[in-house]
């Protein structure tokens, strides 16, 4: 199939693209490598993607007679849409940013599929938008109504809207739940870069909520894989759904909503362990509260991912580790 990923060179979508291909796939990436972290690292992502079979256009997702004429002359049937400001904490500070990229961007997506008959449109979403909800494991089918950051509220509004597109206009669209997701060619405002880098330079970490946070850390490989076998299932109406008793996670509509996620929550300090281990030695800790628009634990429910494309993410944290820490001393060219 022809596949269009946006946010090609980001963490996710450079892994993705690289699947996608060995598939025999034929990739067109959009992505702006702007400079929310160092453009070299996604710069350096691009040059790993060595196939005929991938292009890529350099616009942002707000430009929308650009975002218009890439699927006018590629005419992708499958969108995948990655392209995001991302980061819960950075929300607090550039509140605008997120508006412009993951509203504004996603309508013009949503358009663009509308409009150039796409036949399935795939986007990420965050284990974020569970904000205040406590009750664990995180269910699809639990209600989203209080984000606890601007980030959050906008990958709500993306799954709304993107219902509204598969209601109004028969646009097939899944939703995927994102749950802390870690490995090789990570980002570095991403708490294992951030905390390796640390703790070999042997400077402290910031451990938020004094260490008392668990988090269901989810391998890349485990999210690409997943994305992948979604990409052959198409999102349909649900037959049972009902407006008496409404179910989040689908519709009359095309539509679905998964969490993608380890079903294996860690606690931040057994994370901080794994880490430790590999580099051999200990990290200097600065223990922190919880910072705002954060929350103490996460937990996918991931049983219906499980049902419909029989895959369950089961990456330990110590394979992750182990295998996000070689990539980083490899890349950074680090003596131990």
């Amino acid at each position: 199939m022809k596949i269009l990923i946006t946010g090609a060179a980001g963490f996710i979508g450079f892994n993705l693209a690289g699947k996608l291909l060995f598939q025999n796939h034929q990739v067109i990436g959009i992505d702006n490598l702007n400079d929310y972290y160092e453009v070299s690292l996604k710069e350096n992502r691009l040059k790993e993607i060595k196939d005929a079979n991938f292009s890529l256009h350099q616009i942002d997702l707000e430009n929308r007679e650009a975002i218009n004429g890439v699927f006018e002359t590629e005419k992708p049937e499958v969108v995948i849409n990655l392209a995001a400001q991302a980061g819960v904490r950075y929300s607090l500070e550039n509140p605008h940013a997120y508006i412009e990229s993951n509203i504004v961007g996603f309508v013009n997506i949503l358009e663009a599929c509308r409009h150039n008959k796409v036949e399935q449109l795939i986007y990420a979403s965050s284990s974020s938008v569970y904000g205040a909800n406590t009750s664990l494991p995180f269910s699809t089918s639990d209600n989203i109504d209080h984000p606890l950051s601007l980030y959050a509220a906008t990958k709500k509004a993306n799954e709304l809207m993107a219902h509204t597109y598969s209601s109004l206009y028969g646009i097939p669209t899944t939703g995927l739940r994102f749950f802390t997701v870690y490995g090789p060619w990570g980002r570095p405002d991403m708490a294992l870069f951030k905390f390796t880098k640390n703790i070999i330079e042997g400077k402290p970490i910031d451990v938020y909520n004094n260490g008392d946070m668990m988090r269901d850390f989810t391998y890349v490989d485990d999210i690409v894989e997943a994305i992948s076998r979604l990409v052959e299932k198409k999102a349909k109406p649900n037959p049972e759904w009902s407006g008496k008793n409404p179910d989040p996670s689908s519709s009359y509509a095309p539509y679905k909503i998964y969490n993608i996620g380890n079903n294996s929550p860690v606690s931040l300090m057994e994370f901080i362990e794994a880490i430790e281990e590999k580099i051999n030695k200990k990290a200097i800790k600065n223990y922190m509260p919880l910072q705002a628009g954060d929350v103490p634990a996460t937990y996918a429910n991931v049983e219906d991912l499980f049902r419909d494309i029989d895959f369950r993410p089961q990456t330990s944290i110590k394979d992750g580790v182990g295998k996000f820490v070689d990539w980083y001393i490899d890349y950074y060219k680090v003596k131990l």
